[in-house]
């Protein structure tokens, strides 16, 4: 449940002030690829852009080369994306053919970036800030926005998704003590603010469980604080895979495979296995024309992670199913592995 005070006070944390986390200019040009249903669209496409007195460009369905025209046609400055529609910038050769010029941002959201990925896309819109935004329905939804992004920008980092919003508290905590972490440590994010959801509709067991007595909403999502008070998401809590006890990031796999040009698509899951516990394993969408086999992908990994990220098995298919949102449907994947 998002109260009209809380969307209200997370777009006041986004684009107002004197030096907002999300600068856009009244004649800024936002594209919206996004489902408005979605949080990210609705909030920061939407909300912030009307805010700010930005035109939209509404897009029905999302077409790579047609996207690239809308941009040329009506000067697109702002762009607003998900890694899915990321990694098809990334890997077309299309976008080498239009005028891409007139993007002066690029936010990515919804789903974690790697820096592998940005670097490539960063290539390809050398003009462009690249950057992402971290946030949650239940938080309201943002919790931090790529300081790249502010009215006094700061150097972008790869893989940071920037500072928390103003008016808000965060904290990083051990899931299975619940104390807090230093910085640089790894575990599960909180936040603590006006903005956060008032709870789950009819289901007051559920909001026990994600927002504390001390009203801090525990997001299930494993990230760190480091010295510049940055934030960088690391995985899901109940994603990670945990092999003899070490616990390995499907994010931070994928970012990896994506990242080869002979992987158009990736996503990893654990496999049940007696002596492991879990192993972790990756369903691949080949590149056009890709002859990669599954030995090549093993070692192209095994050179870059420690010897408990390895991937154990490779399944080939034609698509990865994600959520409009673009995340990654992983119940679907489990079930296909539970059916072979």
């Amino acid at each position: 449940m998002l109260s009209h005070r809380g969307l209200v006070t997370s777009v006041a944390q986004t684009v107002d002030g004197d030096n907002p986390n999300l600068h856009l200019w009244e004649d800024d040009v936002v594209l919206c690829v996004l489902p408005m249903f979605h949080v990210y669209s609705l909030h920061s496409i939407l909300l912030c852009g009307m805010r700010a007195g930005a035109a939209l460009v509404i897009m029905k369905r999302f077409d790579a080369v047609r996207m690239f025209e809308l941009v040329e046609r009506h000067g697109i400055t702002i762009a607003p994306l998900v890694p899915p529609i990321v990694v098809e910038m990334a890997k077309t050769d299309a976008i080498d053919r239009h005028d891409l010029s007139s993007v002066r941002m690029v936010i990515s959201g919804a789903a974690p970036m790697g820096k592998e990925l940005q670097d490539i896309l960063r290539a390809k819109l050398p003009r462009a800030v690249f950057g992402q935004g971290y946030g949650m329905t239940e938080a309201g939804p943002v919790l931090s926005m790529c300081m790249a992004f502010a009215k006094e920008p700061s150097p972008v980092k790869s893989g940071a998704c920037g500072t928390v919003v103003r008016n808000a508290e965060l904290k990083i905590i051990d899931p299975e003590t619940g104390l807090s972490l230093h910085r640089n440590q790894p575990g599960e994010i909180c936040i603590r603010g006006k903005q956060i959801m008032k709870g789950y509709l009819n289901n007051p067991e559920a909001t026990a469980k994600t927002i504390d007595e001390e009203g801090w909403l525990h997001t299930g999502d494993i990230g760190y604080v480091d010295d510049d008070d940055e934030i960088f998401i690391v995985d899901r809590l109940k994603e990670l895979i945990k092999y003899k006890g070490f616990q390995v990031a499907p994010a931070e796999l994928e970012a990896m495979l994506i990242a080869h040009t002979g992987i158009a698509d990736a996503a990893v899951v654990p496999m049940k296995d007696d002596s492991c516990g879990e192993i972790p394993v990756a369903f691949v969408v080949k590149s056009d024309g890709s002859k990669i086999i599954e030995d090549e992908i093993k070692q192209y990994v095994a050179k870059q992670v420690v010897f408990y990220k390895r991937l154990h098995k490779i399944f080939f298919v034609e698509t990865i199913p994600k959520a409009p949102s673009g995340k990654i449907l992983r119940k679907d994947l489990r079930a296909k592995l539970a059916a072979c």
